[in-house]
């Protein structure tokens, strides 16, 4: 009964003192379903300050030149080499690396503004996309902010206040607790009312951060205390919620734009269920595979239109769709979604690109609003490719005061669109963050950047060279694919990921690439737990196959005679020759590769018969032949048996190793080996003793014991805080703490010991 009361909307009678309220605050927009009488004009911006980084400031650049308007960029000392930097046509510092004392820092962005004199800036996403404050310092100032009025983002953005607005709207929410007491007692006491397991999240913002998960009352305070610390971090505001866990929910989001003379439109619908650590993996427009069970009650949940009618607001009709549904989607399920979707901007006065994401209980069917996104998506690709549209375009338009570029009736699905997210992180290590430099960066010979011009498209920030920093999000790329169907889009995602080359720092490619050609997602059976529900097929080690280990074999040999070629020889002569030629025998030398994928260390006799010839015996395996093995430059190429294979290298050195990338048949396979380090590692004592080493590089905010303190297996020792999230590193096993070897503000790199636990036995012992 409960569950039906949730799901059920309001009675008239229930609504007529909240409804005449909240009605009488909506402005008069309509949704646009007229073709205009007018042509598109030229935009009336002078001159735009993208106040962003990375991917997105690149990707407004891209469509500013286009319409001929000088950009200007902002930079932290970080950034001083970054791409966005250098494809504006101005750009100034605003300070340290440290998002918070530059990107986040609206006095400097505007004082920018005004010295180059930008009439408009585009917040892109994060950072100050959502912060009311920046829209209204710009309003205040005779700037135009591309994105809504400062009112929307503050009902909006604070998800909070956004939730109560639903609920007044009579649009079903989330249960749980979204008020202003922030206090810790009443926060726990919140929990076990909204029961177990809860989500902790950040009031503002997105992106997962300010996000935990408490499965038991024991570990909310914890998540309490991790959250709030991220949302300051990160927003500049450490208020929370809380929310009823859905333990398998689908998360859909719709599209809506709205322009300054009182017209809204949507573009559709996106899935974005794949996800890990709250953070999209792999998104797609239209989302697959609705149910006619969810179509009927997503249609009774959301028939907002006699709630409209009935209180006089002509906006939203129910001739607002006129378009042919796409494979797996009906037409009442889009209508739906979509007239949701604008009615909870209209109930705003929204203004320019919107996201209003719902949440879908795939085992109750119920359905809910989640929050709304006052900005750009980052997944706002895979729209722009079924529509054919320019949504940043679409932005600076409306920002001018124009008209919306198209109807609603102009606007059609085009096929299907997967975006796949490349970030620097450790797969193997839960998905952590990770940092380096991008030594080799080659994309796919036929894709095109940041527009559709083709069929694969790469949005990326980075340039070969590159470093990915501790400072901000480690996304690398978006690598998106479209086609006529749900399959082919898939198949040139996969093509796509197989045919990109990076390398210098651990990246996701690999598990992007089986994420792409499971069966489940390939039948579209999704659900935000997906990663979790097949982890071990999409993680797993996989073995290294005999001809890739024979071809990494003689590759690493070929670099080292690379190697002495450059650096030259004092040996004179044929003795400079390293063909190791023998007079009675060849030159038989053992060897040893580390295959990350497969998690083993793969030892084997490699035989040099001469210059391009050589056998390679690998343990309890048959012996290969390698014949005709040429290294040129950074291509390899070499005859197994009658089958001549190509393969792609790329070295780099990390911390005491070298690793060694080899590109071949589609696939990146990563090589390590040791190199003799100048300086001893632990002595006899760490064979016994549990050493606590950072995983990735980053920030010391707690340390939360002492040397000689006891510690349990598990207990947290250290939280640590990494592209802006907190990561807590944990004791592995019972012990005494020792050799502590951290402090608060230290700034540590990926594997810095912080600490020694010797257990009771070795201590007692010593």
């Amino acid at each position: 009964m409960a569950r039906q009361t949730r799901q059920a909307l309001l009675s008239l009678t229930e609504l007529t003192e909240v409804g005449q309220t909240f009605i009488s605050r909506l402005p008069s927009y309509k949704v646009c379903s007229t073709v205009a009488d007018t042509q598109q004009a030229p935009i009336g911006i002078d001159k735009l300050l993208i106040a962003n980084r990375g991917e997105i400031a690149c990707r407004v650049m891209h469509t500013a030149k286009r319409l001929g308007i000088p950009t200007v960029a902002v930079y932290s000392e970080a950034d001083r080499h970054a791409k966005h930097v250098h494809l504006a046509d101005q750009a100034f510092c605003i300070g340290p690396p440290a998002a918070k004392d530059s990107y986040l820092r609206k006095d400097r962005v505007l004082e920018v503004a005004k010295r180059a004199g930008a009439t408009a800036v585009h917040p892109g996403y994060g950072f100050l996309s959502e912060n009311a404050g920046f829209a209204q310092l710009c309003q205040d100032n005779g700037i135009a902010f591309v994105g809504p009025p400062a009112s929307a983002i503050t009902s909006m953005g604070d998800k909070s206040e956004a939730k109560a607005l639903m609920v007044k709207a009579a649009v079903p929410v989330v249960p749980g607790y979204h008020g202003s007491d922030q206090a810790t007692d009443r926060l726990m006491g919140e929990g076990a009312k909204v029961g177990f397991p809860v989500l902790v999240k950040a009031a503002l913002g997105g992106g997962g951060k300010g996000m935990k998960l408490a499965m038991h009352q024991d570990e909310l305070e914890d998540a309490l205390s991790s959250a709030k610390r991220e949302a300051a971090a990160s927003f500049g505001d450490e208020r929370i919620l809380l929310e009823r866990f859905i333990q398998r929910p689908r998360h859909i989001e719709v599209q809506i734009f709205a322009d300054q003379l009182g017209s809204a439109v949507y573009l559709f619908e996106r899935d974005c269920s794949v996800q890990r650590r709250h953070q999209k993996v792999i998104e797609e427009a239209p989302a697959p595979n609705i149910s006619l069970e969810f179509r009927q009650s997503i249609g009774r949940v959301l028939s907002l239109q006699s709630f409209w009618a009935e209180h006089g607001a002509s906006h939203v009709s129910p001739q607002v769709i006129e378009e042919a549904p796409a494979p797996n989607i009906s037409l009442e399920f889009r209508q739906s979604i979509g007239q949701a979707a604008v009615a909870a901007g209209l109930a705003v006065g929204y203004q320019g690109a919107g996201t209003v994401e719902f949440i879908v209980d795939t085992d109750t069917s119920e359905y809910f609003f989640m929050e709304m996104n006052t900005r750009l998506q980052v997944e706002h690709p895979v729209t722009e490719c079924i529509t054919g549209q320019d949504l940043v375009e679409w932005q600076l338009r409306v920002a001018a005061g124009q008209a919306l570029p198209l109807t609603q009736d102009q606007l059609h699905i085009q096929g299907h669109a997967f975006e796949a997210r490349l970030y620097a992180e450790s797969v193997a290590n839960n998905f952590l963050p990770a940092t380096g430099s991008v030594r080799r960066w080659q994309v796919p010979t036929n894709a095109s950047f940041f527009d559709n011009s083709s069929t694969v498209r790469i949005d990326s920030g980075v340039s070969e060279g590159d470093a990915v920093g501790v400072n901000y999000d480690p996304m690398i790329a978006k690598v998106i694919a479209r086609g006529p169907d749900r399959s082919t889009a898939l198949a040139r995602l996969h093509a796509a990921l197989s045919d990109l080359q990076v390398s210098g720092l651990p990246t996701n490619q690999e598990f992007l690439k089986r994420l792409a050609t499971h069966p489940a997602f390939i039948a579209a059976e999704l659900d935000t737990s997906f990663i979790q529900k097949h982890h071990a097929s999409l993680v797993d080690a996989q073995p290294v196959a005999q001809h890739v280990l024979a071809l990494a074999a003689v590759a690493d040999h070929l670099l080292q005679v690379q190697e002495v070629q450059k650096l030259g020889t004092s040996l004179p002569g044929a003795w400079s020759i390293l063909d190791s030629k023998r007079i009675n025998h060849a030159l038989t030398k053992p060897g040893s590769l580390d295959h990350p994928a497969s998690q083993t260390h793969l030892a084997f006799d490699l035989t040099v018969h001469g210059l391009q010839s050589f056998t390679v015996q690998a343990a309890g395996a048959e012996a290969l032949s390698v014949t005709r093995a040429v290294l040129t430059g950074d291509v390899l190429t070499a005859e197994l048996g009658d089958q001549l294979y190509r393969a792609t290298l790329s070295t780099h050195s990390y911390l005491d190793e070298q690793v060694i990338s080899m590109w071949l048949e589609g696939n990146c396979h990563e090589f390590r080996k040791a190199v003799p380090r100048k300086w001893s590692r632990l002595g006899a004592a760490a064979k016994v003793a549990g050493t606590v080493t950072s995983p990735m590089p980053g920030k010391i905010i707690q340390v939360l014991v002492q040397e000689g303190d006891t510690a349990e297996e598990g207990d947290a020792v250290v939280v640590l805080e990494a592209m802006k999230m907190e990561h807590t590193v944990r004791a592995p096993c019972a012990g005494t703490v020792t050799d502590l070897r951290c402090f608060v503000g230290a700034q540590v790199e990926d594997g810095h010991t912080l600490a020694t636990i010797v257990p009771e036995a070795a201590a007692a012992s010593a």
